[in-house]
This record gives C-alpha cells, sequence and structure tokens, in this order.
C-alpha cells in the first residue's frame, strides 16, 4: 500500500492553522499528553494495548501483531473504523498519528483505506511533534527581545496582557492566577499539556508581528505547572516592566477576584447551598497553604476574619468585609515580599507605570524597533 505521510516540515503549520488530528493512540496515553486540536480515537483501548505490549516483550514483533489482530477485529473492528470514519466525515482534511508514526498509525490508514477512505498520517507521530514543541519553547527566548512584566498582587498584570498582543498568558495556559489563592475551579492541565500549549501560543506569537515577547514576571511553578528549565531561565534575565496601580482599585480587583468570581464559579457548578460551602473551603485552605510564611499568629487572625466575612456573606449577601482580610493580606504578606523580590531587580527595570502610561510605553517601544 502507498502511504499517505505528512512529513515533519509541516508541524508548524499543523499547530498554527489548527489542523484537525485524530490521536489513535490508547487513552491512557492521550490523558498524560495531547493537543488541543486532537481528538482521541483509539486504535486499541488501554487493556488490548497493555495485552499486546506484554506479548511483544515476550514473543517479538510478529506475535504481538497478531494478538492485535485478534483483540481488534469483527465488530470492534469496525466499530473502531466506523468511529474514525465518522470523525473523517466532519473533518475531511483530518491527519491521523500514533505515538511514533508507526504500526498503529499504518494500520488505520489501511483499514480506512479499504472502507474507501484516505487520510494522511504524520511522520514521527505524537513522540515527534512533542519534541519539535518543546524545541519552540527552548528556543523563543532567543528570537526577539524578552519583557518581563512585574507589579504588585492586584495590580492587573493579566488584564494588561489580554489587551496586548506583545503578550502569552502563562496563567492563563497553566489555569492559575500564581498566586496562593490563584487556584481556579477546573483542574489545570497536566504538566506535558500545558508545555504543548505553551509552544503553541508561542509559535502564534511568532507569526505576528508582535516587536517583543512580553510575559509576566512568574515564579518557576504557576500552581503545579513548571515552566520549562530553559525558558525559566531566560526569564530571569529579561527587562523589567512594573505595573503600578493604586491600593482602593487593587483591592478591588482581589475582592472580585477571589471572592465574587469564585463564589459564582462554584455555585453555577455545585448549586447555591454546595456552591458556598466549597467556596469557603477554597478561601480557608487557600489560607492554610501560607500558613508557615504567615506565622501562627497572623493566620488565626485573617482566619478569624474571613470566617466573618463569610458569615456575613451568607447571612446578608453582603462580600464588604471581605476586604479587611484581603488588605492585611496584601500589605503584611504579599506586598513585602514583592518588594523584596523587585529589589533584586531593580538593575533591569526599564520603566514603571500605570496601566496607561504603560500601554503608551510599550507602544512606543514597538515603534522603536
Amino acid at each position: 500500500m502507498q502511504s499517505i505521510i505528512v512529513p515533519t516540515s509541516q508541524y508548524r503549520e499543523i499547530f498554527l492553522n489548527q489542523h484537525p488530528l485524530m490521536d489513535v493512540r490508547a487513552p491512557i496515553e492521550f490523558s498524560r499528553g495531547a493537543f488541543s486540536n486532537a481528538t482521541n480515537l483509539p486504535l486499541m483501548l488501554d487493556s488490548e494495548r497493555e495485552s499486546v505490549g506484554t506479548c511483544y516483550k515476550q514473543s517479538g514483533q510478529q506475535a504481538a501483531i497478531e494478538l492485535g489482530h485478534s483483540l481488534v477485529n469483527g465488530p470492534i473492528k469496525q466499530q473502531r473504523i466506523d468511529a474514525w470514519a465518522s470523525y473523517v466525515k466532519a473533518n475531511p482534511n483530518a491527519y491521523l498519528y500514533c505515538f511514533r508514526g508507526g504500526l498503529r498509525s499504518q494500520l488505520t490508514q489501511q483499514w480506512l483505506k479499504e472502507a474507501g477512505i484516505a487520510v494522511p498520517y504524520i511522520q514521527g507521530g505524537y513522540k515527534a511533534m512533542r519534541q519539535y514543541l518543546i524545541g519552540v519553547i527552548e528556543t523563543a527566548p532567543s528570537l526577539q527581545p524578552l519583557l518581563s512584566l512585574s507589579g504588585m498582587t492586584g495590580c492587573g498584570k493579566t488584564d494588561f496582557l489580554l489587551q496586548r498582543k506583545e503578550a502569552v498568558d502563562l496563567e492563563g495556559i497553566a489555569n492559575h492566577r500564581g498566586s496562593s489563592f490563584g487556584k481556579n475551579i477546573d483542574p489545570q492541565p497536566t504538566q506535558i499539556n500545558f508545555e504543548n500549549q505553551l509552544a503553541i501560543a508561542l509559535l502564534h506569537h511568532q507569526a505576528s508581528d508582535a516587536a517583543c515577547l512580553l510575559l509576566e514576571d512568574e515564579s518557576f511553578l504557576i500552581g503545579r505547572s513548571a515552566l520549562p528549565q530553559t525558558f525559566y531561565t531566560a526569564m530571569q534575565t529579561a527587562d523589567v516592566l512594573v505595573l503600578e496601580e493604586a491600593d482602593d482599585i487593587r483591592l478591588q480587583r482581589l475582592l472580585n477576584e477571589y471572592v465574587h468570581k469564585m463564589h459564582r464559579g462554584f455555585c453555577e457548578r455545585l448549586g447555591t447551598e454546595a456552591g458556598f460551602t466549597a467556596f469557603s473551603q477554597y478561601l480557608l485552605q487557600s489560607l492554610v497553604s501560607i500558613r508557615k510564611r504567615l506565622g501562627g499568629k497572623q493566620h488565626q487572625e485573617l482566619q478569624d476574619m474571613m470566617q466573618q466575612a463569610l458569615t456575613q456573606q451568607l447571612h446578608q449577601n453582603d462580600t464588604s468585609l471581605h476586604l479587611a482580610w484581603i488588605a492585611v493580606l496584601l500589605h503584611k504578606y504579599y506586598d513585602p515580599m514583592y518588594e523584596y523580590q523587585l529589589q533584586k531587580k531593580s538593575e533591569r527595570i526599564l520603566f514603571k507605570g500605570s496601566h496607561q502610561a504603560m500601554h503608551e510605553w510599550l507602544d512606543n517601544y514597538r515603534l522603536s524597533q
């Protein structure tokens, strides 16, 4: 059979164009790491793949292939082909791939051809595409100027970044706001998926006419998502922009982020009563996570203030008391920590200013490049 193969030279276009992909790996492989433009339609389920793998180790490739054919046969084989055919009908330009672009890709392609459907498979499979994306991350900091956006907690760095085409939103990709209270309702991606999504975002950035790569000044860990080491190292030497904001605006922004948005999200998912309980647990557990750094006395004070605010919110639908513990958290915990970290970067600071001033500075920076 003449195979139709998508060469490695097409990887960039596949990701930039969100080309529809049919991933024929087993579900467990897909859950560990995948691409956002891929749909998992496996040739073999997890148990079938495990049996074939054991046979391969014990009896060799030919015996494993024969076992695979016996496991995926008759009605089961037809179900798999029907699922692929349905996907291809909905996505006529789809490509398929397995882990290495080997037997599973070739067999899937052959069965589809026998059903009268031609689908190219991707050379190198998932493994080679994953390595390509890792390379994108490693080389990105060297392709254009890298700027790091810093600013006190609550100054609106994410809001600012979302308005700039120079920016890649690391916290958005990690689905975490980067602080002890930054956990979102939906889970974070797996580490592999975080890296895959970061690389694809960088590809899109590189395809734009942005004059620089603007990133939020992040820790190595964003929640549980770890920045790739070479990428993080480059961020540590980048020039710094400091976003400034008035205290009262910072407090209102955090009230909206920590309280209003999170409470609404929990209630939409779980209902009013269970949602409020889950929301309360989220706040209290977030505080517990920084107990050692706060100290026992400070933690207890903040916990008492938080409990009072939650009680008032529950019985009076009034969230104003939350501003009290947020203010203490800002001024006694986040702000001193930020000032200490910023002092170590003082020689790299290019500009400090408000949202409007920062927009103007970046617009001028773009024109100067």
